[in-house]
């Protein structure tokens, strides 16, 4: 005889869990079997095997692990899936009207969010340990466990075409981090996709990075061009990412599902005054003291000030505001080489004839920066 959920023992527990997590600032929470079989793992190998994770060699190194939620933790019977609505005060492509202005990804324009979450996660799985016994261990997005498909099990969502999560209730806005435990809890109800036709997140796409519905080649994704490939960004995306400096938001932002999504009630998680647009002449001449105080407790901080003024270059290139070379010329001769090549392709395209009298007087011996001035003179 098949059981049902409202039959299962531990209903109670499992709902006052729930209440628990609300009252600790969660937004969202929901259960689902961390043992019962795993398709995701077949399709995050495949993702793998066709190179998609482009210079991410952690994810190869960690597949295994990634392969099933019991493979990091064997004796895991629930996942507690938990959500925080990080929800912005105003249309994040507003940010790509003005050239000379940033645009940074509204999860990095408030503090860290692994930092907030964490201490709740914790917080949470204490009480339920010494509440209700049983291990606990927590996770949140930098662990090698897939939470997206966990949140869709445990009915938060669901992994949208654009392969990120999306919710009836917030949007494309939850941040999503875990607590797997060895109490035996009744799963929720997986929700169902709701994409139905839209493709709205895949055509506004700059650089194409979604070969199909639900498939994401993260080698032409701004979020990874700009986040996690330290060299320099390849020539053929560079004016695809306009003023795009940290992550893209446009997948997200244009999701229909985001007219039921309100404001973060996280204080945390709203835009600091110095992250809505900044100017990209101010952060073109920031050295790395400058950069780890403006970023103090941002996410952004963890890509380090070269890469960082690197993308503020390419910006700054594709402004088309001449008056810009001011910011640029400085970083010719920048001490990093990924900043001086960035600042050499951003000459060429506000003023060529500049770069090529920069060029005569310039006592670059770097091949790879040399190579972009050849290429930006040719």
């Amino acid at each position: 005889m098949t059981i049902s959920i409202s039959d299962h023992p531990n209903v109670a527990l499992r709902d006052e869990i729930r209440a628990e997590a609300l009252r600790l600032g969660f937004d969202a929470c929901g259960f689902a079997s961390a043992s019962d079989a795993w398709p995701n793992g077949g399709w995050l190998r495949e993702f793998v095997a066709e190179g998609f994770h482009g210079a991410m060699g952690w994810m190869e190194e960690t597949l295994d692990r990634r392969a099933h939620p019991t493979a990091m933790w064997t004796d895991a019977k629930t996942a507690v899936v938990l959500g925080v609505n990080y929800g912005p005060a105003h249309d994040p492509l507003l940010a790509l009207e003005d050239g000379s202005r940033a645009a940074i990804s509204v999860y990095a324009q408030g503090d860290d969010y692994h930092e907030v979450i964490k201490k709740r996660l914790k917080a949470l799985a204490r009480w339920m340990h010494g509440r209700f016994g049983g291990e606990v261990k927590v996770f949140v997005d930098t662990a090698p466990l897939m939470e997206k498909p966990l949140a869709q099990r445990a009915g938060l969502g669901w992994q949208g075409k654009h392969t990120n999560l999306v919710s009836r209730q917030f949007g494309s806005w939850l941040f999503l981090g875990s607590v797997l435990t060895t109490l035996d809890l009744p799963a929720d109800p997986p929700e169902r996709d709701h994409c139905g036709t839209c493709r709205a997140c895949l055509d506004i796409c700059p650089t194409g990075a979604f070969p199909a519905p639900h498939r994401l080649d993260a080698r032409r994704c701004i979020s990874y061009l700009t986040i996690e490939l330290s060299g320099p960004i390849p020539v053929e995306f560079r004016q695809a990412l306009g003023n795009r400096i940290y992550g893209c938001d446009d997948c997200l932002a244009v999701c229909p599902w985001n007219k039921f999504a309100s404001l973060s009630a996280e204080m945390a998680f709203h835009a600091r005054e110095t992250l809505k647009g900044p100017s990209l002449a101010e952060l073109a001449g920031l050295d790395d003291p400058a950069f780890r105080a403006l970023f103090s407790k941002s996410p952004v901080k963890r890509i380090g000030r070269d890469r960082f003024v690197r993308n503020v270059l390419y910006a700054i290139g594709n402004s088309g505001d001449a008056a810009l070379m001011a910011a640029v010329e400085p970083r010719l001769t920048d001490p990093s080489p990924v900043v001086r090549g960035a600042a050499a392709w951003a000459a060429w395209r506000l003023a060529p004839k500049r770069l090529e009298s920069l060029a005569v007087a310039s006592a670059e011996v770097a091949p790879a920066i040399l190579d972009e001035w050849r290429a930006a003179l040719a």
